[in-house]
């Protein structure tokens, strides 16, 4: 998508959608829901990859023909080979590192990002573990890698986070005081985002403006750029700070 209203990227690219994870708060899922359907797979990939999708080609205008369900787009892997250098949020509609995904989606994903090498990929998982696993490439200095926090215990995924890469945290959404006193998290990061939950959940968590500041004061500390989304508007108020770091260009305007 060339544009997008995630405003710390200036595009995002869906070659993978769909997520086992469940997560009770996931905007992605509504989306899928709002603009997918539920045909029927009878490919011999999706009977021999039970809950897997794979397409070669688009079917008509529909972008998640299985609806959530995990799927491989394999006709937008080259959607950005000759367009401007920009920020690209990869697979903001899934999890590209879920233990669900086949090693193959990834590796045509990254062939693809090696085609394109004008861009800066940004990759964000709940399962970091699966970057050590597969083996992502730490030579490419505009690969960025990161990790979800939403609670105080997902800190420790964080340790997780790919070494001699350019590593970043996503706090969001913020679903508790998370109390980052660990030194260690935000000595090894070159970047942290905070978020809001969004959407009209019913339970949905409303942070507090000490959780927020709390993490502001420790990134402050390590010398770490935060980036606040437009979500925290109400609970920080104007301006919001907006920092990137060294090596991320400039958002389009």
């Amino acid at each position: 998508m060339d544009k997008t209203k995630i405003d710390w990227c200036d595009s995002t690219w869906n070659p993978v959608t769909g997520c086992w994870h469940g997560c009770e708060y996931c905007y992605a899922r509504g989306i899928a829901k709002r603009f997918g359907r539920n045909l029927p797979d009878l490919s011999d990939f999706a009977s021999k990859n039970k809950g897997l999708h794979l397409l070669d080609n688009k079917i008509d205008s529909t972008p998640y023909p299985f609806g959530f369900e995990p799927t491989f787009h394999a006709y937008r892997l080259n959607e950005y080979i000759g367009k401007q250098g920009r920020n690209i949020f990869v697979c903001s509609m899934a999890d590209l590192f879920g233990k669900w995904v086949p090693d193959r989606w990834i590796e045509e994903v990254f062939k693809a990002c090696e085609k394109a090498p004008q861009h800066n990929y940004l990759f964000l998982t709940k399962n970091p573990q699966r970057y050590e696993q597969y083996g992502v490439p730490s030579w490419q200095n505009n690969m960025w890698y990161g990790c979800t926090i939403s609670r105080k215990a997902d800190i420790r995924n964080s340790a997780f986070l790919p070494l001699e890469c350019k590593r970043f945290v996503s706090i969001e959404p913020l679903l508790e005081d998370i109390q980052p006193k660990d030194d260690a998290l935000y000595n090894y990061v070159y970047w942290a985002i905070i978020g809001a939950e969004t959407g009209r959940r019913k339970d949905k968590v409303v942070p507090k403006r000490k959780w927020i500041e709390d993490i502001v004061n420790e990134c402050r500390k390590s010398n770490v750029p935060v980036f606040m989304k437009s979500s925290l508007a109400e609970i920080w108020g104007e301006p919001l700070i907006q920092e990137f770091p060294v090596g991320l260009r400039d958002r389009l305007k």
